[in-house]
């Protein structure tokens, strides 16, 4: 049996993960927020899409950059880069499918249920696919009851998410409920990790695939860059409601300027 250890570097990558999670979930759920007050279908629709994306791309970011701080003791490790990709082209996809669920759903509850199904499973499969992609020198095996705690903090965490985005408007608000949907996720995440056991075969064969420096890390820097800048981007774009002040204050202003240059008598 290998021994693992999960915090190869101390705090740095648990607390840096969480930040990934917790800066996807905040932007997640601002574009959720913007989407749901959208005026037009194709601005609701583009609200969702970068709402989608954001949360997929924290949550996968935040899985492997945790999973950089993974080791096994008698093993070098590696990552099947295909398998990795599509670990998180299925959890923005999934996770699409739970966000647009709640943003066209006629029914808030019922679209609540769905879309927090839909997320947290989407959750759970980017983390299960993504160990899946896992090379080492032995096997990998799970111990079930732990596997199924950690589906079911998904699926809670996700709807508890959803249902921020659908009743908390403000902008403090959805800031503490990103810290706690960031909680949430990268507990599903070590929760997962403890379901893990490794059986470690010694062995001098080269492994396949690729380390986590040279495909996981630039990858994962690439797409903190994304949600970086998307962040600054929502933070600067204007409400509805911002719009609509803003259209006011004008509207009055061209009518002042009218009535003060309108003649007199």
């Amino acid at each position: 049996m290998g021994h693992l250890d999960h915090a190869a570097y101390g705090w740095l990558t648990p607390a840096l993960s969480y930040v990934m999670a917790s800066l996807g979930a905040a932007l997640g759920l601002r574009c959720t927020v913007r989407a749901l007050a959208a005026t037009t279908r194709a601005s609701r629709r583009n609200w969702l899409l970068t709402a989608a994306s954001a949360i997929g791309t924290g949550i996968w970011t935040m899985h492997f950059v945790a999973m950089l701080g993974f080791h096994v003791t008698g093993s070098e490790i590696r990552y099947n880069v295909p398998l990795t990709i599509l670990s998180l082209l299925v959890a923005m996809l999934v996770v699409g499918a739970g966000v647009f669920a709640v943003g066209y759903g006629k029914d808030r509850g019922r679209a609540l249920v769905l879309g927090g199904l839909t997320t947290g499973l989407g959750v759970a499969s980017m983390h299960y696919l993504g160990m899946a992609a896992l090379r080492l020198h032995g096997s990998v095996s799970y111990e079930p009851l732990t596997v199924g705690l950690s589906v079911a903090i998904a699926v809670v965490a996700a709807t508890a998410a959803l249902w921020a985005a659908l009743n908390i408007k403000s902008p403090v608000a959805v800031a503490v409920a990103s810290l706690v949907m960031g909680a949430a996720v990268s507990s599903m995440h070590y929760t997962g990790m403890l379901a893990v056991a490794v059986e470690v075969t010694p062995s001098d064969a080269a492994l396949p695939g690729a380390t986590a420096m040279q495909f996981i890390f630039p990858l994962a820097v690439g797409l903190g860059s994304y949600l970086f800048i998307t962040s600054a981007f929502v933070a600067l774009s204007p409400t509805a409601d911002e719009r609509e002040a803003s259209a006011m204050a004008s509207a009055d202003l061209r009518l002042g300027e009218r009535a003060a240059t309108a003649p007199a008598g």
